[in-house]
């Protein structure tokens, strides 16, 4: 295991104050039982917002840096994220960059369409901001809309959890858009972070013998 950052540590303690990471015994979308669950719906104040972009924007910016044109928040959790990110790059990094987001539904009046901000342009680098991947279901989903848009490349991904869960075709969801779609997916944290967190705080002993359990049924590495 490497060793745990101070980025990945104050991220981790982070989404805990704000109740987005808990521990206890949920069930996933997949019908998996999960000793933790993350849930970025639950932030909820504008300083949450402010950090949590901050965050993001620090992965971009030590990741990619300004090789990009765009970045997308794929509704609905994805809208604040992109939002905040984009607000972060260019106040703390000096990256300013456009943003745009989806609608769930099209609007037939006004300026119409789906997509609300930015209009992509042919050759275009996107980059998709969300929460976290289980299933891919959501980027499959996402694809067709920015493909749709322009002739664009989408390049890099940026989620706040990577679980690591394998799914039906034996791959993780991230191993599966690599291959699938080419994208690169960047995790300000993954599961083993997590685990090793818990870990160091030495007094989290059955959440961690469940988090071991799940790992070794679940997660490849």
């Amino acid at each position: 295991m490497t060793m745990l950052s101070a980025a990945k540590k104050e991220f981790i303690e982070f989404m805990m104050s704000a109740d987005v990471l808990r521990f206890g015994s949920f069930v996933t979308k997949s019908g998996r039982n999960t000793p933790y669950f993350v849930n970025t719906g639950n932030y909820k104040t504008g300083l949450q917002n402010a950090r949590l972009g901050e965050f993001y924007a620090s992965a971009i910016q030590q990741t990619i840096g300004a090789e990009f044109d765009a970045m997308f928040g794929p509704a609905y959790k994805g809208i604040p994220l992109a939002t905040s990110a984009a607000g972060a790059l260019a106040r703390v990094h000096g990256i300013d960059k456009p943003f745009f987001f989806n609608r769930k539904e099209a609007k037939d009046h006004g300026e119409g369409g789906s997509l609300v901000g930015y209009k992509p342009k042919d050759g275009d680098r996107i980059i998709i901001i969300e929460d976290v991947i289980t299933a891919g279901t959501a980027i499959r989903e996402t694809m067709p809309i920015l493909q749709n848009c322009a002739d664009v490349k989408i390049t890099d991904m940026f989620i706040s959890v990577n679980r690591c869960e394998v799914g039906q075709a034996g791959k993780t969801a991230v191993m599966e858009v690599g291959e699938e779609f080419g994208i690169h997916v960047h995790a300000l944290v993954t599961v083993q972070d997590i685990y090793e967190y818990l870990q160091q705080q030495g007094t989290y002993g059955e959440v961690l013998e469940k988090m071991k359990a799940y790992m070794d049924e679940y997660c490849i590495f």
